[in-house]
């Protein structure tokens, strides 16, 4: 597995990412686009009056509390955690699949490509009318993998989920 550490704009150092939650913009390509900055109640993310902007995360501004990954229409936001202590970090990130992976689960973890990256185990998964039918799945991983690991592999359906062919 390569490692491509992301630098840019919304990227917080390491030494940010220590200290507590906060976002991780991964938005690199200058298009028209803006949902972020409105949705962060700090002023966390500014893209300036240049729609076509890339967004710029004031790290010292931002509490992680992920408004701005559910608002994102390309999915290119999440939160990073690695204050979690014992070589370990936790990744938020959106999840808009049924169904949503089970608390205390193990799971695979992938990068932004669908490679495994590392097991982890589902720490939290939240669902607000504020997210707008997006969730916020975090998995607790090891630190090493903090800035690699972007999502999961989705559990199976149920047989109570799965479609139905023929309906």
């Amino acid at each position: 597995m390569s490692r491509w550490i992301p630098e840019g704009p919304g990227i917080p150092d390491a030494q940010r990412r220590a200290r507590g939650p906060v976002a991780c913009i991964e938005c690199f390509q200058q298009i028209p686009c803006n949902p972020c900055e409105e949705a962060c109640p700090r002023g966390a993310i500014t893209v300036g009056d240049e729609i076509t902007s890339l967004p710029h995360l004031d790290t010292e501004k931002c509490n992680g509390c992920g408004l701005c990954m559910t608002r994102c229409p390309g999915l290119a936001i999440f939160t990073v955690d690695e204050s979690c202590g014992e070589g370990k970090a936790r990744v938020s990130f959106p999840y808009e699949y049924v169904p949503l992976p089970e608390k205390g689960s193990r799971i695979d973890c992938t990068d932004r490509e669908g490679h495994f990256v590392t097991e982890g185990t589902v720490y939290q998964v939240r669902e607000s009318k504020a997210f707008d039918h997006t969730a916020i799945v975090t998995v607790e991983i090891p630190r090493e993998y903090s800035m690699d690991v972007r999502f999961i592999v989705r559990p199976a359906p149920t047989d109570s989920e799965e479609v139905n062919p023929d309906a």
